[in-house]
């Protein structure tokens, strides 16, 4: 288990996507207890209120990140419910189809955009605002290192992450100076209950990539998270950090 800092997050509000399950629940128990105030945003309503339960999360919001109202709507809901917002933490995620790009379905390559690139995209554009009156804000955009390499079989999911790269490489440089800082992170797989949309042999593939032979633990991503999202991150912005076991150096 990852050392906890106390107190590092005092003050700070947090508003955290996909945060029902997995890397986004994982970030939200550890901002809160490092004395951190949060909002849980999932599209699953059922598990929000056990995820709420498990991290000490202050609000939560069911929403389709897809959905740009629904999003605008919930960003002013969870300000108003902190009291502001610092941190912006988007973890929500879907692997869309695993085949090959000429017999990938449309409907799930226009969804995966949807939620990995379109999402991403309307939390950012409704939070920053929020960060800029601040003068002070940390923005985490969760990316994947099948964004750096491509996965075979996976064009969709490879493609939005590479988007989220690119966004957050522009976004980071558009704030830059102004207190906001922006950067992605890009995890090997890991375990998480996405796992449970692929197929066997797709993880077992992409376990044989990760030069240190496992996947990867969902405290490890989230212990990175937690210093990109807090104040000690005050000197990287448009960048990707690195959850990858050795798999993308870079």
């Amino acid at each position: 288990m990852s050392a906890v800092y106390a107190g590092r997050y005092s003050g700070r509000a947090a508003i955290v996507t996909g945060g029902a399950s997995g890397l986004g629940k994982a970030v939200a128990a550890r901002i809160v207890s490092e004395g951190g105030t949060v909002a849980l945003w999932d599209v699953n309503a059922d598990a929000l209120e056990a995820a709420k339960a498990e991290t000490g999360a202050s609000f939560t919001v069911a929403l389709d990140v897809s959905d740009a109202d629904a999003v605008a709507a919930a960003a002013e809901a969870s300000v108003k419910a902190l009291g502001k917002v610092d941190v912006l933490v988007c973890s929500a995620g879907i692997t869309g189809a695993t085949v090959p790009v000429h017999e990938f379905p449309i409907d799930s390559w226009l969804r995966v955009f949807d939620i990995n690139v379109n999402g991403l995209f309307y939390c950012n554009r409704a939070i920053v605002p929020h960060l800029l009156a601040n003068g002070y804000g940390r923005i985490v955009n969760v990316s994947s290192v099948a964004g750096k390499e491509g996965n075979p079989n996976a064009s969709a999911y490879s493609a939005s992450k590479a988007a989220v790269i690119g966004l957050t490489k522009s976004l980071g440089k558009e704030l830059a100076g102004k207190g906001v800082i922006a950067n992605a992170l890009t995890p090997a797989t890991f375990e998480s209950p996405i796992l449970a949309q692929l197929p066997q042999s797709q993880v077992d593939y992409m376990r044989s990539k990760i030069p240190m032979g496992r996947l990867g633990e969902v405290e490890e991503s989230a212990a990175i998270i937690c210093f990109m999202a807090s104040e000690e991150c005050s000197f990287t912005t448009a960048s990707t950090f690195d959850t990858s076991g050795g798999r993308t150096t870079y």
